[in-house]
């Protein structure tokens, strides 16, 4: 531990194991799958497609170990890689390739149990299967889950991911909400739009939902769930969202009985905003007690050193702990 007292906790940060299978047997491709390019760097695949360069640090304990030292961060969560979600394929594939992750996971964060927390992933697309690959990796060792912020069409207002988030809260699990699977367009494919536009709109897309279709209303206030990447553009437009359901209440709150800022409280957002002022607004609008640290670590589009936005914004003592230790312990329960 690098800290004697409240330790540094990062809620957002990701794994992917070196043992892949072949999923072929699953059915028709493309399938995920590791191309290993030398004893420190892999490329995930996509079928005969390059999706992403990784190093080491996705797999290899003791190189994530050697990083958190040296950012000063003493615990990790370490959740899925959003590729691997696999929301669009038959439940049952879905489910075993959720199994198999989850698996070669806990092998990763056995190496050091009591600084890197394995979320897992579940296959979202089917409520039942879902709960089971939830229950069945929490009792093997995993402490929380990461999902996708939508499937498909559905977003986290649907039925069936009610069901789930219910059965999380009914469990006492946590649960990390990740934007994936962005649109591809002409437009979002330059200049890695769908991760500097689409990536903040899928967030605040889902935090609305929960809000204006009167989701929250119906889940219980004991979940413990959060949104990555600062909750997306969501606190800077909140102002606009409680706006439109006062005025257009026919199109925007026709189902729920409160404007979106009544919802406050009841979901945290991690840290990954990179701007001191940002970190500020955020920690104004959503609460001091309601954001949590995070890195996106180990990718090229997280923050490194972790927490030093955090560090660096100016805020009092207690608001600073809360962020780097105080939220987080509340949020893993």
């Amino acid at each position: 531990m690098t800290s004697a007292t409240a330790p540094v906790v990062d809620v957002h940060s990701h794994v992917v194991p070196a043992g892949w299978p072949d999923l072929g047997r699953l059915g028709p491709g493309p399938w995920h799958w590791l191309r290993v390019d030398s004893a420190r760097e892999a490329t995930i695949m996509l079928g005969e497609s390059e999706f992403r360069r990784i190093t080491d640090a996705c797999w290899q304990a003791d190189t994530r170990l050697a990083d958190m030292d040296a950012d000063g961060v003493d615990i990790q969560v370490a959740s899925p890689t959003p590729v691997f979600f696999c929301y669009e394929r038959a439940p049952s594939a879905a489910a075993e390739v959720a199994s198999i992750f989850n698996d070669l996971a806990l092998e990763i964060t056995a190496q050091a149990p009591d600084r890197l927390l394995p979320f897992c992933q579940v296959p979202l697309q089917d409520a039942d299967a879902a709960c089971a690959e939830l229950d069945r990796s929490i009792a093997n060792g995993h402490r929380g889950v990461e999902i996708g912020n939508h499937v498909g069409d559905r977003d986290l207002d649907h039925a069936g991911v009610l069901t789930f988030l219910q059965h999380c809260a009914a469990t006492g699990v946590p649960v990390f909400v990740h934007p994936w699977d962005m649109p591809s367009t002409p437009r979002m494919d330059r200049w890695m739009g769908q991760w500097l536009v689409g990536m903040p709109a899928e967030t605040h897309l889902s935090i609305l939902a929960l809000c204006l279709s009167g989701a929250f209303d119906r889940l219980p206030p004991s979940l413990r769930i959060a949104f990555a990447h600062g909750g997306g553009s969501f606190a800077f437009w909140l102002g606009r969202a409680d706006n439109a359901w006062r005025q257009r209440r026919d199109l925007v709150g026709a189902i729920s009985e409160h404007p979106p800022s009544h919802y406050l409280g009841r979901f945290w957002v991690d840290s990954v905003v990179f701007e001191p002022a940002a970190l500020r607004l955020l920690v104004e609008v959503i609460g001091a007690d309601r954001v949590l640290m995070g890195s996106d670590y180990p990718y090229p589009l997280g923050e490194r050193p972790a927490g030093q936005v955090i560090r660096a914004a100016g805020l009092d003592d207690a608001t600073q702990a809360a962020l780097l230790s105080r939220n987080a312990r509340a949020f893993l329960g």
